[in-house]
């Protein structure tokens, strides 16, 4: 089997995912430096920022070909966003909610390597179509923005695997090395990490936050706005007008008045732990401290040999 090892420079096949208002130039340097794929999450930021991140994670790493970008399409500035990645040399895309036809044969033909996100196999199938390289099949576990379909992490990556021949990276509820053994004996080639990278030191989310993901148990996160962007949310007085809106029949056009902006914001990056939109996985459950970023790979790789090691024999 083919690992993202083979397909990216990095030690071991972990990708630190693109997160909205957790995922600057700290954290993704800090990731890089540990061995695995260090991404500058695009979604969040105007452009003077995503440069600044960028100038930023270049300078902390001895390792720039580790960093990549995360860029969602359905936003405006996705086009201008990769320029000025391509402009710091970045080589590898992560794209997302959007057709990954736009973009993927421009990067291809600059040398980059492109991966794009996906919920389902048919989706799957298309990302190949367009020239992807591989393919991130993020489950229903997963926190920020969803798949509408709910298909679980454990049953969208065989079906993935068995769907398309490039590199599946899977995504959604894994939180350690046992996660980890699970996704490649599914037929994974890698694994991408986010709720486990938002408590650590590195990370840009405010304290509060960290706080708030640090004491969550197995019911604290619901997908919520399904009308609008499906997204998973920390269970808090924001959720709770969601969920009384939503349960009252409201509209998208509601859903999207009551989400206003800078939810997002307010609540992850700010700490607002009320009023904010505090996009998280299920694997929050499983965050109960918050080390660096070096001390958290090297305890996924333990973990994870730790979880080979005791497989069961048949």
């Amino acid at each position: 089997m083919k690992t993202l090892t083979d397909l990216l420079p990095i030690q071991y096949p972990i990708i630190q995912a693109g997160m909205v208002y957790v995922s600057g130039g700290k954290l993704a340097a800090a990731a890089a430096n540990a061995g695995i794929l260090g991404v500058v999450g695009a979604g969040s930021m105007t452009l003077e920022l995503f440069d600044h991140h960028l100038k930023k994670a270049i300078s902390l790493t001895s390792h720039p070909e580790r960093l990549a970008v995360n860029i969602p399409l359905l936003y405006s500035k996705n086009k201008e966003q990769m320029e000025i990645a391509l402009k710091h040399g970045i080589k590898i895309f992560i794209t997302s909610a959007g057709n990954p036809k736009t973009y993927t044969q421009w990067l291809k033909d600059q040398g980059c390597t492109v991966i794009h996100v996906t919920s389902s196999p048919e989706l799957a199938i298309k990302c190949e179509a367009a020239g992807c390289d591989a393919v991130i099949a993020e489950g229903f576990e997963a926190g920020g923005h969803n798949g509408r379909d709910e298909i679980t992490t454990m049953v969208l990556i065989p079906q993935v695997v068995d769907a398309v021949k490039i590199p599946v990276i899977a995504a959604g509820g894994i939180a350690d090395g046992r996660g980890i053994a699970a996704a490649l004996a599914l037929g994974a080639s890698g694994v991408q990490l986010g709720t486990r990278f938002v408590a650590t030191v590195e990370s840009s989310a405010h304290q509060n936050f960290k706080d708030a993901v640090m004491k969550a148990n197995s019911g604290s996160t619901m997908l919520m706005m399904k009308k609008h962007i499906p997204v998973r949310l920390l269970k808090n007085q924001f959720y709770e007008d969601v969920k009384k809106l939503e349960e009252s029949g409201a509209s998208e056009e509601e859903l999207v008045s009551l989400l206003g902006h800078g939810r997002a914001k307010a609540g992850m990056l700010e700490g607002d732990l009320a009023q904010g939109e505090l996009e998280i996985g299920q694997a929050a459950a499983m965050v109960k401290d918050m080390p660096t970023v070096q001390e958290l790979v090297q305890r996924l790789v333990k973990e994870y040999q730790s979880a080979r090691g005791s497989a069961v024999e048949f």
